[in-house]
């Protein structure tokens, strides 16, 4: 697919972190950006500056656990632009969840699953259709994450849950989409190779009333200076990727027709060789084993 002036491109979760740095991106190409987002200052100071800088931009406040405000937001889009070609299912959060698995409270879970897995659902039902039936070249990209995309980090297992589930709903979508013939791809996200410094570490900000902790958390919330702060303490080193560089990975892999939009990362394939000869082998998980805390 070929990103030019006069396409549309619509970002969720892009008044900040990667999402922002996608619509900046796009905006680059000279694509209309349409921004969804769950903060609202955070989303018009974003509008703001994309508009300031030559964009047409569209900004609307977007819940995507609930089907009908995303409903709402591919309406927006294809009332005020006529089209949409590019869709990026970006918003995610943490679920803030403590302890092992069977502690874990059910709202953690709901939460979670109503944004990261839910939140990319909604958004393919509600654009995807009108884009195929548009006729022109488009694309579907939804992030995911190494966390539970590639394996686990089982301290962030609900995490990683959801976006294994987005791994698969994305092949799921490339395969029909395959079916129909359509002009639309499809394509998954895994930001890195590092860590990101995104507002994912304080998702709790915004976590809705519908979702909210039935018990005092055992210990703070920590922010990602924190957890750096942490890691260096204890001799390790943390690299982070900037999401500038995400950005220009999922543009080149719109076109390139990429699926995976896996950066290079000695890491991760090792993650996806131990794990796919654990299955061959039908042995059990030890990859896992550098993760598991006593």
């Amino acid at each position: 697919m070929e990103l030019r002036q006069g396409q549309v491109a619509v970002v969720t979760g892009a008044a900040s972190g990667i999402g922002l740095a996608m619509a900046r991106r796009f905006a680059a190409e000279g694509l209309a950006v349409v921004l969804g987002d769950v903060e609202e200052a955070a989303l018009a100071k974003a509008a703001e500056e994309l508009t300031e800088g030559g964009a047409r931009v569209l900004a609307r406040t977007v819940d995507v656990g609930d089907a009908g405000s995303v409903r709402a937001l591919a309406d927006a889009a294809f009332d005020t632009f006529g089209a949409v070609h590019v869709l990026c299912n970006n918003a995610g959060v943490g679920s803030g969840a403590e302890g092992r698995m069977w502690e874990h409270e059910p709202n953690d879970w709901k939460w979670a699953f109503s944004v990261n897995v839910w939140g990319v659902f909604h958004g393919i039902q509600a654009f995807v259709p009108r884009m195929i039936a548009g006729g022109e070249p488009g694309h579907v990209v939804n992030t995911s994450s190494g966390d539970g995309g590639i394996a686990p980090l089982p301290t962030a297992s609900v995490y990683a849950v959801t976006k294994a589930a987005v791994v698969t709903m994305t092949e799921s979508l490339y395969a029909h989409l395959k079916a129909e013939h359509a002009r639309v791809g499809a394509s998954v996200l895994f930001p890195g190779p590092h860590m990101l410094r995104t507002g994912l570490w304080e998702s709790h900000r915004n976590r809705p009333e519908r979702y909210a902790k039935e018990r005092p958390r055992k210990t703070p919330y920590r922010s990602l200076d924190q957890w750096e702060a942490a890691m260096k303490a204890a001799g390790h080193e943390v690299a982070f990727t900037p999401v500038e560089e995400v950005a220009e990975h999922v543009v080149d892999g719109i076109r390139a027709d990429r699926f995976w939009l896996l950066p290079a990362s000695e890491h991760s394939d090792r993650q996806i060789r131990a794990r796919s000869q654990s299955m061959l082998d039908r042995a059990n998980p030890s990859y896992l084993e550098s993760f598991i805390l006593d």
